[in-house]
């Protein structure tokens, strides 16, 4: 397998970077430039600011969070700021100039177990950076081959045809299944496409109706079998019978109490359970029973017209959902009108669900589960509880939203796969509702929404709870958090880590300001948040929360580390997605770095002396994101998402040559890093 070819920077594209990290073009294409739309959550609840307090710590109730800030701990670190201006000026400072450089020295205390490696500086190379003594490669790219029979991959000559057969357009979340000859079956989800960096010549206004089939064909997600090469790393195995491409047009089947409800019947589909294609899958997991679920995160941004609706119950159900006012970006509602409110109202509600796999069939029909809600999934994590039910903890990544978890009716059964895939068809599903009780930590209750099949929610049935999430929380008034995103409970400890990404209306008029929670103007940066389960029952409702990190510069007055040295760590912005190595660390991949650097991986010990040590492992190439990152002992697998996407860069004028290098046009890949003769982070 060959090596990722030495960093070429493109002479034809100056690099401009955007100081707010994503470009703009990244996120018209991908979430509809949601950040400069009011935040669809009008409603009054509280806000995460508004209900975190400032007095002294109180006892936690039992099970308590290891090491959880103390002011001891606080002043360490470096003082919160909790004036608005105060914290406007540090943001100013640590974000507008060169990038913060790598920690300065060591504490003498010895690496945590999976950390000893020398972490990456930030940088603006077009190129995958690793430690000295590892290497990384590619194991697919965007157009590679994956089904027996599908052509090699032709920029110039690109088919819907093709397409349906090759690796797809911007990967996402990364995940692996072991099969019993020791190979895996690898899922890649496709999030969206960014047609002006896939097709020279591209008319933005115009788009043919070839492009737009291709562009169906190239989201959704793959299943491709991998191995280990004789390097060391990930290889493909390309044609594997288990090789299959899900894209925009795969028949997928709805299970749980809202199949079959009117808000999900069509004029294609009148009995409302065939639902044709998932399409904006951001993250996801593997479940215990070997299946993959997957979230549909911004899939408002493929539906066009709703302003169209004149019905003020329908007009609100969409406002709420942030659905396309006009016409879309990519257009592709003038070539199918499913994708046209006005001409099929319906067919929105069949998108923004938990979709699962199973990588193990190839002939199998994957399926939306509606009970576990109807927003913009990040993702899901299962973690299962001591008398067998599937928990599913996930996240709904808008400014100002919620944080769910859904508990199955049924329980795990080892003996039964087959049960086990039925498992989220029903059960309960829950919102947070969190309280400060001292700084940076606090209490919490599940409230349920739906309890196995009956709503809790007044004056809404339980198919409109689960089909119209949002709305049916609001009524709860549960706390409103700041993009919500990756959600994954420790496979160790049981608690469960949140990536708060950022929330840049933050303090601004008429929402909530500054506080010891989330102490900045605009929050750029972000958080992450760390939830214990109360008696470590998983199936309960109330919690303890703490907050890990206030993601940014270390040098800013307003960042903490879980207490550690802020000397010592790397900066880290835009938390997004996460997993956890043999060792029980925690790894971050970002998604928008606003320190004026690409976006990386970065690992931090969660126990010890080291909790909060925050160390870069890698970054990505100019304009890429770094996503869905698994870690093992052997490699670590990340996905690299729309590298290249600079503003005022497209195929015709590319802002990168990754990963091959010369003229080539940047493709996503999934990449594999390893370690020359030993163990990740040994």
């Amino acid at each position: 397998m060959p090596l990722v070819p030495e960093p070429s920077t493109p002479a034809s594209l100056p690099i401009v970077r955007d100081p707010h990290g994503r470009s703009a073009i990244t996120c018209r294409y991908r979430c509809g430039a949601a950040c400069a739309h009011p935040a669809p959550n009008t409603s009054d609840n509280p806000t995460f600011a508004e209900l975190v307090s400032p007095p002294a710590p109180a006892p936690l109730t039992p099970a308590p969070l290891t090491s959880a800030p103390s002011r001891r701990g606080v002043l360490r670190a470096g003082a919160m700021i909790t004036l608005v201006g105060a914290a406007g000026a540090a943001l100013a400072a640590c974000a507008d100039q060169t990038p913060p450089g790598p920690p300065t020295g060591g504490t003498g205390a010895p690496p945590a177990p999976g950390t000893n490696f020398t972490p990456v500086a930030p940088n603006t190379a077009d190129a995958i950076t690793v430690p000295p003594g590892y290497t990384s490669s590619v194991v697919l790219r965007w157009g590679d081959p994956v089904v027996a029979g599908a052509p090699a991959f032709d920029f110039a000559g690109q088919s819907a045809a093709a397409q349906a057969g090759q690796f797809g357009f911007n990967n996402d979340y990364c995940g692996l299944v072991l099969l019993a000859d020791g190979r895996w079956a690898m899922w890649s989800n496709h999030e969206y496409v960014t047609p002006t960096f896939m097709f020279t010549g591209y008319d933005e206004a115009n788009p043919t109706e070839e492009q737009v089939r291709i562009s169906w064909n190239a989201v959704g997600g793959s299943v491709v079998v991998v191995r280990r090469a004789a390097s060391g790393a990930i290889e493909a195995v390309l044609g594997d019978r288990l090789n299959r491409r899900i894209t925009a047009v795969t028949p997928f089947r709805l299970t749980g109490p809202a199949a079959g409800s009117a808000p999900l019947r069509t004029s294609a589909d009148p009995d409302g359970r065939t639902v044709l294609g998932t399409h904006s899958n951001c993250s996801g997991g593997i479940t215990p029973w070997g299946t993959v679920v997957s979230g549909e995160e911004n899939f408002n941004n493929f539906f066009a017209n709703a302003a169209s609706a004149t019905d003020p119950t329908a007009a609100a159900r969409l406002k709420r959902y942030g659905v396309t006012a006009g016409q879309t970006e990519t257009k592709w509602e003038r070539f199918d009108p499913r994708w046209d409110v006005a001409k099929e109202p319906n067919e929105v509600n069949r998108y923004g669900y938990i979709v699962e796999i199973d990588p193990l069939d190839p002939t199998s029909t994957p399926v939306k589960h509606t009970s576990l809600g109807r927003f913009k999934h990040e993702g899901a994590n299962i973690r299962l509880a001591p008398d067998g039910h599937a928990v599913a903890y996930m996240g709904d990544d808008e400014r100002f939203d919620y944080l769910y978890k859904f508990v199955s009716r049924d329980r795990y059964d080892p003996n039964n796969r087959a049960a086990n895939k039925t498992l989220l068809e029903n059960g309960t599903l829950y919102v947070a509702s969190l309280t400060g009780t001292g700084e940076y930590r606090g209490t919490g209750s599940w409230l349920p929404l739906v309890e196995n099949g009956t709503s809790r929610v007044p004056g809404m049935s339980t198919e409109e709870v689960l089909v119209f999430t949002r709305l049916a929380a609001d009524t709860l008034r549960p706390t409103k958090m700041d993009r919500p995103e990756d959600v994954q409970p420790h496979p160790r400890t049981g608690r469960v880590y949140v990536a708060l990404t950022n929330n840049t209306d933050r303090g601004a008029a008429g929402k909530a300001g500054t506080d010891a929670a989330n102490p900045r103007v605009g929050n750029k940066h972000g958080q992450i948040l760390e939830l214990a389960e109360q008696g470590d029952n998983p199936t309960g409702t109330a919690f303890d929360w703490s907050l890990l990190l206030v993601c940014g510069d270390p040098a800013a007055p307003d960042t903490y580390f879980g207490g550690f040295d802020k000397t010592q760590v790397s900066p880290i912005s835009c938390p997004d997605n996460l997993d956890f190595d043999r060792h029980g660390n925690l790894w971050i991949a970002t998604d928008g770095n606003a320190l004026n650097s690409n976006d990386g991986l970065f690992a931090v010990p969660l126990e010890g002396p080291e909790r909060g040590h925050v160390k870069q492992f890698l970054t990505v190439p100019n304009g890429a994101e770094t996503c869905g990152p698994l870690i093992t002992d052997d490699f670590v697998l990340v996905s690299v998402q729309h590298p290249g996407e600079l503003d005022d860069a497209s195929a015709d004028r590319p802002g990168s040559h990754w990963p091959d290098g010369g003229a080539s046009q940047p493709r996503p890949s999934v990449v594999c890093v390893v370690k020359e003769g030993g163990a990740i982070g040994a």
